[in-house]
């Protein structure tokens, strides 16, 4: 089968897989472990965060001029909606990394396990990455993701990469942090490292199209002032999306590299002849 058909068969699993009471009951620890931070900070933090921002803004000399000529325009209105949105764009991104950090550590191996027991029950695992191991993994991931963030910020103000860019940065760690945790308990790392030099482009594909669907929150700040009145609130529905989103990545990954993982070892009967491969490149 084609790259392009194992990732839509893997798809319409993982998204069949996503109503199953099992991955129902396991998606209410992430999301009430976020809503519960997001909740606690918002209640006692929410406007004294607003408060700060627009301290902050009104020492600079730039955002001075900008809200003056707000003013100027004719939209007062806006100066006090200026800094819960700047707020909201810090938030974000920081929200989106809880959510999916907390979907690889309290969901991803549980729903490995499922598709497992369902699909491959003779698939032995031969090696346990540690938890050290996956928290490195994922804490380097992510640092080099908000990085990009940061460095990329300038670009937005175009706006087509506006649209491409965080979407692409997303994916990007949704690829990096969830093929290790799917891989993690049942690959070993000549395996794993195999898996991802040869599925590369499917799998950041794969990353890359779970980004543009964590992008949805979004759109319910197209709401305007009245999504700023509502920020926390918006949050934590947003908190609910992502958390359903990275869950089906998560599935999607599964049905897509279980089977490569099981053809990998019908090949070969142990993983030794894949260290010749390994001397070709690293994943990325």
């Amino acid at each position: 089968m084609p790259p392009l058909g194992r990732m839509l068969d893997a798809g319409w699993r993982a998204l069949v897989y996503c109503l199953r009471p099992q991955v129902i009951w396991l998606s209410f620890l992430p999301l009430l472990l976020a809503a519960a931070v997001l909740g606690s900070l918002a209640w006692w933090g929410w406007s004294d965060g607003v408060a700060w921002v627009r301290a902050m803004l009104d020492g600079w000399s730039v955002s001075q001029h900008v809200l003056s000529a707000l003013d100027s325009w004719g939209l007062p209105q806006l100066r006090m909606a200026v800094a819960p949105l700047v707020l909201v764009l810090v938030v974000i991104p920081l929200v989106v990394v809880m959510c999916l950090l907390l979907v690889a550590a309290l969901m991803t191996p549980a729903l490995v396990k499922l598709v497992v027991h369902r699909r491959f029950p003779a698939l032995q695992s031969r090696h346990q990455a540690s938890v050290w191991q996956s928290l490195w993994w994922s804490l380097h991931a992510t640092v080099l993701a908000l990085l990009a963030l940061m460095v990329s910020l300038p670009l937005w103000l175009v706006p087509p990469l506006a649209v491409v860019l965080p979407p692409l940065i997303w994916g990007w760690l949704t690829y990096r942090v969830l093929v290790f945790d799917t891989l993690a308990d049942w690959a070993t790392p000549q395996e794993r490292e195999h898996l991802l030099r040869t599925h590369r482009p499917a799998l950041l594909t794969m990353g890359v199209i779970a980004g543009y669907l964590g992008a949805a929150p979004a759109a319910l700040w197209a709401l305007g002032v009245l999504a700023l009145a509502l920020a926390p609130f918006i949050l934590l529905l947003s908190v609910w999306i992502y958390t359903l989103v990275f869950a089906f990545a998560a599935l999607w990954f599964a049905h897509f590299l279980l089977p490569a993982l099981s053809a990998l070892r019908s090949e070969s009967s142990s993983p030794e002849p894949l260290a010749p491969l390994l001397a070709a490149g690293e994943p990325s």
